[in-house]
């Protein structure tokens, strides 16, 4: 509940306030289930959305959209009134304003983000890579940027990697080694995240966050929820989106200083699977943003059972608190019990590390920063009651608050597939494929002229040895007949000097001479 510039948190023996400019200092809701994690973070949420501060936070459990839903009375409720020192009348049920969003293509406005945007650092993470394949994976985004390559989509990534596998030699003295064998295992885990609905999460048009820091008309900040129920059972597309939400929010956020209150607040729920197995280098660079980011007006709280399931560092940076009940049945709890109690400002009223074990449901140790940003001594305290309903919206209510936004759903309902790095490198194979089946062509081409050549060649070779040879049967057979009419004169020549010359021709022509007219001899 909003009070001025303050949210009414809890009420214990001093009420309970959160100071909007304090705020942006970040915190910490903590418990065991069941104690009243969700109940608190819907009374922070709600107190910020009426103080114009658009809030974003996950739907984990599936109840979260009862913000949107105006709560009622109950005689739990009319039960703790007194307590809060409020009578009925004092009590105005609302509903939130809120814009409800998906990640796996539920129910809710589409979210996405390309691959370029995860980049190579969380993507490695998302895809549980070592160091190695995180380097290659390096190089793969390199090329791309170079090439001019975009890389939006699962689809993208994968033909990427095959192609840099393809060309490996080409890019191993300008970016390093890439060995198929961590191509191969990165693929590998592209599948299982595609399996996970990475197909839908990667792609455009992208989340532009600038949607998230919208107000309604009556001033009233925006509840973003992301609807997290199915995604949750995949909690590395979870823990990433979230980080690069983070991150983005503190690349693209101008300074503020220290606002009169925050530009937007950001709830991590179940915190504990962003630091599960997380990489040094990814949880330094947590570190910053979290230590950082406050000056760009943003506030991050984290929700999980115990403050042991996030690092020192971040920890450290918490500086607002509510601590619900913790149960300690080994040694190990109860040391995390007592490092829990001893991160407040120690109240002597009452003993913290004992205190933590008696909570009950609704109840938790509150330390919140006060107006010179010095955490206030601890505080046994019940948590106020939400005015929106305290489970999920009824489904009426839900289509109702799609409808409303409507824009939201013309910008990122339909999905787009424009050219980047699948098509160019289909492209760029058609129009090699097309090259090489020309030189192909050509060089076919090339090949059956030479032999045509070759043939025409050989065959104007025979014709002219064909050539050769009838003129040399023609000179010999002309030879022959000149020797044959020489040798035919001759014989004709011998023949007559013969006959002249023959003793027979004498007589003959004696007798011839003696004939008379008749024939007779004279």
């Amino acid at each position: 509940m909003l009070t001025d510039d303050k949210i009414w948190v809890a009420q214990g023996e001093n009420p309970c306030y959160l100071l909007l400019n304090q705020a942006n200092r970040h915190g910490l809701i903590a418990g065991a289930s069941g104690t009243g994690k969700t109940v608190t973070l819907k009374v922070l949420a709600e107190g910020f959305s009426e103080a114009g501060v658009p809030v974003f936070m996950a739907d984990v459990k599936g109840d979260v959209t009862g913000m949107a839903q105006a709560g009622e009375m109950t005689n739990g409720l009319r039960k703790r009134l007194g307590y809060f020192g409020l009578d009925e009348g004092d009590v105005t049920f609302a509903g939130a304003p809120c814009r409800i969003w998906d990640m796996l293509g539920d129910r809710g406005c589409p979210v996405r983000i390309t691959i370029s945007d995860m980049g190579p650092v969380l993507l490695s993470r998302l895809l549980g890579l070592t160091d190695v394949q995180q380097g290659v994976l390096n190089v793969v985004f390199r090329v791309a940027d170079d090439q001019g390559m975009l890389l939006i989509d699962l689809k993208d990534l994968r033909s990427m990697l095959a192609y840099v596998a393809e060309h490996a030699k080409d890019y191993e003295t300008t970016y390093g080694r890439v060995s198929s064998q961590s191509v191969g295992a990165i693929q590998r885990a592209l599948l299982a995240v595609e399996d996970q609905g990475g197909d839908i999460f990667f792609g455009e048009p992208d989340l532009d966050l600038r949607d998230w820091f919208a107000c309604a008309p009556d001033g009233r900040g925006y509840v973003n929820i992301l609807n997290a129920t199915r995604i949750i059972n995949t909690p590395q597309i979870y823990a990433m989106f979230l980080l690069w939400m983070l991150s983005t929010l503190f690349e693209t956020l101008p300074e503020v200083g220290d606002p009169d209150k925050p530009r937007f607040v950001f709830f991590f729920d179940e915190a504990h699977l962003l630091f599960d197995g997380m990489p040094r280098q990814l949880g330094d660079r947590i570190v910053q943003v979290v230590k950082l980011i406050r000056s760009k007006g943003v506030g991050v709280y984290f929700i999980t059972q115990s403050p042991s399931d996030i690092p020192n560092e971040v920890l450290a940076q918490l500086s607002n608190r509510v601590q619900h009940g913790l149960r300690a049945y080994t040694p190990a709890e109860m040391k995390a019990v007592r490092v829990a109690a001893q991160s407040f400002r120690a109240n002597p009223a009452f003993d913290s590390t004992e205190a933590l074990q008696d909570l009950g449901t609704g109840e938790a140790l509150v330390s919140f920063l006060d107006d010179e940003g010095r955490p206030s001594i601890v505080e046994r305290a019940r948590v106020l009651f939400p005015r929106c309903l305290m489970a999920a919206a009824e489904d009426e209510v839900l289509e109702g608050v799609l409808e409303d936004q409507w824009e939201l759903d013309d910008k990122y309902g339909e999905a787009v597939d424009r050219e980047s790095a699948f098509e160019m490198i289909n492209t760029a194979r058609e129009t090699e494929a097309a090259q090489a089946q020309l030189a192909a062509e050509r060089e076919a081409l090339e090949k059956e002229r030479a032999a045509l050549e070759r043939e025409r060649a050989k065959e104007m070779e025979r014709q002219a040895r064909a050539a050769e040879r009838e003129a040399a049967r023609l000179e010999r057979e002309r030879q022959r007949a000149e020797e044959q009419r020489r040798r035919e004169r001759q014989r004709a020549a011998t023949d007559i000097a013969g006959t002249l010359l023959s003793p027979m021709f004498g007589k003959r022509t004696g007798k011839k001479i003696a004939r008379g007219i008749f024939g007779t001899l004279r």
